[in-house]
């Protein structure tokens, strides 16, 4: 089946112009959406309606094919009205951009039917497989599969098994989710409503066209012929880190924002302030605040930016820039926490009111700042090591 979608081309200033028009209904759900554990449908819907889910889906079947820097941009402008909401909209992106990686066979079974399909996923090998005629047979479970109560498909992780039982590879399967059963296991302190549930596999067997090995797509080569967009040349591991950090920068915007926006009508406690905007102190930790910010945007951006045109050049990111991403998505998602940090002990203890979206900000954050792969630690290390040339990595991931 060849799907071939003509349409004006949607550029990312106008995502984030409609994205700001819904974003008053995003902000009235978020509340509830915490309470469900996961998006508001309403919600879904106008982001559906937007195209928000569109931005990294291939344009033979009416996405939007946009560059890196998009994904970043647009889960960011939703984290400004909610974390999980955005965090939903990231993995989702980052997820059908995964799947334009795979074979055209299988990307046309994900979208040609339904082209507002939404892909789901989780890259840990939590399986087991055995190998038959034409595929593999898939059992497992895979936690925390954020976006799970709206995706059509899963892509997961797995380990490639041959005929006598062996693993000989690591692959990533896309699996419709009607052949997925689900478990609600998402009981968390933050990011409640992203909804990051239990997938599960029994038996359920997936053809080689849907299947794609690890190892090699981290090096550039994909299961995918000769892509017709540059996005989907764009390194693996760096994407599927960067992206998390975009609602990140969302959630420490509109932190800043709000205690601004407080700081003149809002006083001191047990001080002769009558507004926080008066004193010199509170000054310099909003100041210390947004400085933090824009330096996270602009590792962010910087990230991005080397993703994209090394894409739009046909080239691979060799080693040392690959993992210089992991480490300015550490980066940049430490700069954003410790703003928060700030920017709550500037404001006072009123920041953790349950009325008060501030304290639900610091809590989407924190959650997703501990996502394994933008641990900032760990990321310093894996660039660290690539600097000296060392071989004693501690991951495959870059």
């Amino acid at each position: 089946m060849t799907i071939t979608t003509e349409q004006p081309a949607v550029t990312t200033e106008q995502i984030l112009a409609r994205i700001a028009d819904i974003r008053p209904l995003l902000e009235r759900n978020a509340a509830q959406g915490e309470a469900d554990r996961r998006v508001v449908e309403e919600s879904i819907t106008a982001l559906t309606e937007a195209g928000v889910f569109k931005i990294a889906q291939p344009c033979r079947y009416g996405g939007y094919g946009l560059p890196v820097r998009a994904m970043l941009d647009v889960s960011a402008a939703v984290a400004e009205a909610d974390g999980g909401t955005a965090w939903v909209v990231a993995l989702s992106n980052v997820c059908a951009w995964m799947a334009g990686l795979f074979s055209r066979q299988a990307q046309d079974e994900i979208w040609g039917v339904n082209p507002d399909a939404k892909v789901s996923g989780v890259l840990a090998p939590t399986a087991e497989t055995t190998k038959v005629d034409g595929g593999w047979r898939v059992t497992g479970r895979w936690y925390y599969n954020s976006g799970s109560w709206h995706a059509d498909w899963a892509g997961l992780g797995v380990p490639l098994t041959d005929e006598r039982g062996e693993v000989v590879d690591q692959g990533l399967v896309l699996i419709p989710r009607t052949d997925l059963g689900f478990e609600e296991t998402w009981f968390v302190a933050g990011m409640r409503s992203s909804g990051s549930n239990c997938l599960i596999a029994e038996d359920v067997f997936v053809p080689e066209h849907r299947v794609m090995s690890v190892p090699p797509a981290i090096g550039g080569q994909y299961a995918v012929e000769e892509p017709e967009e540059d996005l989907y040349r764009a390194a693996l591991v760096p994407v599927f880190t960067l992206v998390l950090a975009g609602p990140q920068l969302g959630l420490g915007r509109k932190a800043l924002q709000i205690v601004q926006e407080k700081a003149t009508r809002k006083a001191i406690s047990y001080t002769s302030y009558v507004a926080q905007a008066d004193s010199v102190g509170f000054q310099l930790q909003l100041a210390e605040a947004a400085m933090r910010i824009d330096t996270a945007h602009l590792h962010a951006h910087r990230a991005a930016d080397d993703i994209d045109t090394a894409a739009a050049n046909r080239t691979y990111p060799d080693l040392t820039l690959r993992a210089r991403t992991r480490a300015d998505t550490g980066w940049a998602v430490e700069n954003i926490t410790r703003a928060i940090d700030i920017l709550l002990s500037a404001h006072g203890a009123g920041s953790f009111a349950e009325v008060n979206p501030l304290q639900r900000i610091w809590r989407d954050s924190a959650v997703a700042a501990r996502h394994a792969i933008v641990l900032p630690a760990v990321n310093y290390e894996v660039y660290g090591k690539a600097l000296l040339g060392r071989d004693d990595q501690i991951t495959p991931l870059i």
